[in-house]
């Protein structure tokens, strides 16, 4: 538990880099949001064995954590941390799908590990954007973009308060593992009943803690809807930053660039 709460409230870290004072920070979230959107699509829009096709999308979350100046190492753990969902979720493509797809010199790849690394490429491409968006954003800023956007304000308030009550439930379950440990002596108390009394306890503790903390929020003059601390206003870099990007993205998509560059370079 102490180590699962170490790795979430690190998450943390996303929203106070957020904090930073660099051009790409100080766009207006919607921009950053509709362009990473835009990207997503575009990523996952590809058939199953594309792989060149998708390579220089790579530039877009490149270019965002180069000019944000944020801790690549940092963002390259995070998405370490769930990367054997990706590397599960296509773990069985090779077996499933045997035909011969690619020779690369005397190597011949089936379609199956092909389409494989093509999931493992997206998923970094997309966990990448989304990471450097709440970086730069934080998730506060992402949910009020959401909404400025038109998405209804009960969507947006739950995805924000669903994120923040992550961290009261683990922070309550800290607190409870500790005490446990403290009352027991030569491991008693440590099987798997005394866990499901735990996990129940647990429950009712955090219930009890958000409603506490709902209520500190209706008196400070919560009324259901996301507000941010500075006015959200298009300005003539954020306009120029979505639409490069969205043409960018589209190009990727509709003309196989590494190929194209490959005819450049040998047209034979």
């Amino acid at each position: 538990m102490a180590d699962l709460s170490a790795t979430l409230f690190d998450l943390g870290r996303l929203d106070r880099l957020a904090d930073g004072d660099t051009p790409v920070h100080r766009l207006d979230p919607r921009a950053k949001l509709l362009a990473t959107l835009l990207f997503l699509v575009c990523v996952v829009s590809f058939d199953r064995y594309a792989v060149a096709g998708l390579l220089p999308f790579l530039l877009f979350p490149v270019t965002i954590i180069a000019l944000a100046e944020l801790p690549a190492g940092y963002l390259l753990k995070k998405m370490l941390l769930v990367a054997p969902l990706a590397v599960l979720v296509g773990i069985a493509n090779p077996w499933f799908d045997p035909a011969p797809l690619l020779r690369i010199g005397p190597l011949t790849l089936s379609g199956g590990w092909v389409s494989y690394v093509s999931i493992l490429l997206r998923f970094a491409l997309t966990v990448t954007a989304a990471l450097a968006l709440i970086a730069t954003t934080g998730f506060h800023g992402v949910c009020v973009a959401l909404r400025r956007i038109g998405v209804p304000a009960p969507m947006t308030v739950q995805l924000l308060l669903a994120y923040r009550y992550l961290f009261v439930l683990v922070s309550e379950g800290v607190r409870m593992v500790r005490a446990r440990s403290l009352r027991s002596f030569h491991r008693r108390g440590e099987g798997l009943a005394a866990y499901g009394s735990l996990i129940g306890h647990l429950l009712l503790r955090t219930v009890e803690r958000a409603q506490r903390i709902h209520r500190a929020m209706l008196a400070r003059g919560f009324s259901g809807e996301l507000h941010s601390v500075t006015p959200l206003r298009f300005r003539r870099q954020d306009t120029i930053f979505l639409l490069g990007w969205s043409a960018a993205f589209l190009f990727f998509r509709l003309v196989n660039v590494p190929q194209w560059l490959g005819r450049l370079v040998a047209p034979g």
